[in-house]
């Protein structure tokens, strides 16, 4: 999968994401290289910055951190294996079956998809909870708990490596300052937003709504309802739940719930759930733990994202 720039800096040092601002040129600057940006903000292709002139060795290298399985949930897998994958689950995990060591690649072990039972008789595998996530079935609660350890993993590898090019005084230093602010720009905003989940009653049929804020619940709602009036005679809405500090969620419950996806024009945050399913979904969500800050998160929340003296 593509990995692709989400964050500028403005001329007060501060990275701003993608999300934040119009599509087109802008007056925000690359961290790595200080060259022009543009947002590219298209229904196709993920919203990006892209160079206004020669892409700059680490964005073109994609040698810039992103978060774990925060928009990517194949975990690298090749082509064949994750094919593999699906079909093991499909015939194997979905029935609770063993499967036979002769239909499992050696990437899928690699990669940490499945696991050897020993207290079976014969030895065989099973999936293991990071092994579900490329098929979209592991549960909300489960998926953060495989998330959160490997979110933390990233940044440690980033501060040693920032702080052993400090020690060195190493060429290479400003890059390493930018990844680690870039990375923890990243993690402010996942923490910084509120999951949501809505129902709304139309004059047609009703429908559901995933999506975040920053901002306060019923200013969204109140913009949600703008945007469907121009589709539906009436629009009823009702919240059914919001997570704090969840931004991190909210992609990967597109990627789970993918097959009730229900686009209205553009919009593309809607899906459509008979009864049970919907109670599946809301059992899903409201069995998240409440997201309590450590320490470090709270730092990371409350610090001023500034790379005015990092782009080289």
């Amino acid at each position: 999968m593509t990995m692709w720039l989400k964050y500028g800096v403005d001329k007060d040092g501060i990275l701003i994401c993608i999300e934040d601002i119009s599509r087109g040129r802008t007056s925000l600057k690359c961290p790595y290289c200080n060259g022009e940006l543009t947002a590219k903000k298209g229904k196709l292709k993920e919203h990006h910055f892209a160079h206004n002139d020669e892409t700059c060795r680490p964005i073109a290298n994609r040698e810039f951190p992103t978060l774990a399985l925060y928009d990517n949930f194949n975990i690298n897998l090749s082509g064949k294996d994750l094919a593999q994958l699906k079909l093991l689950w499909k015939e194997y995990g979905a029935k609770n079956y063993p499967i036979d060591s002769y239909l499992v690649t050696p990437g899928l072990i690699k990669a940490e998809m499945l696991r050897k039972n020993v207290y079976i008789r014969p030895p065989a595998y099973e999936f293991t909870n990071l092994g579900k996530i490329p098929i979209g079935t592991l549960e909300l609660k489960l998926f953060n708990e495989v998330q959160e350890p490997l979110l933390f993993k990233k940044l440690l590898k980033l501060e040693l490596a920032f702080k052993h090019a400090e020690y060195k005084n190493a060429p290479d230093l400003a890059y390493r300052l930018t990844d680690l602010k870039l990375y923890r720009a990243q993690l402010q905003r996942i923490l910084s937003c509120t999951l949501y989940f809505l129902e709304i009653q139309t004059n047609i049929d009703t429908l559901y709504k995933i999506g975040v804020t920053q901002r306060p619940i019923l200013k969204r709602v109140a913009e949600v309802e703008r945007d469907l009036v121009a589709h539906y005679q009436t629009v009823a809405i009702k919240v059914l739940g919001s997570w704090a500090h969840r931004e991190n969620i909210e992609l990967y419950f597109k990627h789970r719930y993918r097959d009730f996806n229900h686009p209205i024009g553009s919009l593309t945050e809607y899906y459509k759930f008979n009864a049970e399913d919907t109670k599946m979904v809301l059992y899903d969500l409201q069995q998240m733990q409440v997201k309590i800050l450590s320490q470090d998160e709270i730092n990371i929340l409350e610090e001023n994202t500034s790379l005015i003296q990092v782009a080289v």
